[in-house]
């Protein structure tokens, strides 16, 4: 009987501290629910994201699209822009100016019924992985190229990068994203990854540095030693962070 009710407890803790993980990315949103290690607890579930459309509408559909998920108490949610105190300052890749100044973390709280917390997407994904000593950095190749920084585990506050010029007038999105992936081949693209990499050395002299995203599993090119591929799922595990103070 102890047992069982020893058994109980930790089973209502593990729902009690059960996290509902949303990943709006540029091209894909996914959703799972994740225990208090970022373990999946859920199935991973995933639909295209609506590009375009106005933030009340994806919010709407977000809400409609994780009802299936059931067994959470809160939320996170990484989103492809820059977010600060929940609310939406940029979202490059959405199509959608109405994002900005958007308080996105109270209109899933809202719309879903839970407490809510936002960050950016790399931001989210890089507390999966990181090992929390040192300057560790994270890089991540997608619709556009996200990063995140961190100091000893500490999130630093984050730079939109992806918008500051690159190379030949063209923006670290513009020439490093998918769309110019598609156009120039992947021999070129990765040409380009790499620069970006010193690129980010160069700036923040990291200690480590993290690739994920949709496109890392594209890469084939030699990285440095202190360059690692890492899963994509992790922004989805890297949202239980967000929780821990």
């Amino acid at each position: 009987m102890e047992e069982q009710a020893l058994a109980g407890c930790h089973s209502l803790y593990q729902m009690a501290q059960s996290t509902l993980a949303v990943d709006i990315g540029g091209t894909g949103l996914k959703a799972a629910v994740m225990d208090p290690n970022g373990d999946f607890v859920s199935e991973r579930i995933h639909m295209e994201t609506p590009i375009g459309a106005h933030p009340d509408a994806m919010i709407a559909m977000i809400a409609e699209f994780v009802r299936e998920l059931s067994g959470y108490t809160r939320i996170s949610a990484g989103f492809p822009g820059m977010v600060r105190d929940g609310v939406v300052l940029t979202a490059p890749n959405l199509g959608n100016d109405a994002w900005s100044g958007y308080n996105l973390a109270t209109a899933l709280q809202e719309a879903i019924g839970r407490p809510t917390r936002v960050a950016n997407d790399a931001d989210v994904q890089g507390l999966a992985v990181i090992a929390g000593t040192g300057i560790e950095m994270v890089v991540t190749l997608g619709t556009g190229f996200g990063t995140a920084l961190y100091k000893d585990g500490r999130m630093c506050p984050h730079l939109e990068i992806s918008q500051q010029p690159f190379c030949n007038g063209q923006s670290y999105d513009e020439h490093v994203g998918d769309a110019a992936r598609r156009e120039a081949g992947n021999g070129k693209w990765q040409a380009r990854v790499l620069r970006a990499i010193e690129n980010m050395r160069q700036l923040t002299h990291f200690d480590r540095l993290y690739i994920g995203g949709g496109n890392a599993k594209k890469l084939s090119a030699d990285l440095p030693s202190d360059v690692t591929i890492v899963d994509n799922l992790a922004g989805l595990s890297g949202g239980v962070a967000l929780w821990r103070d």
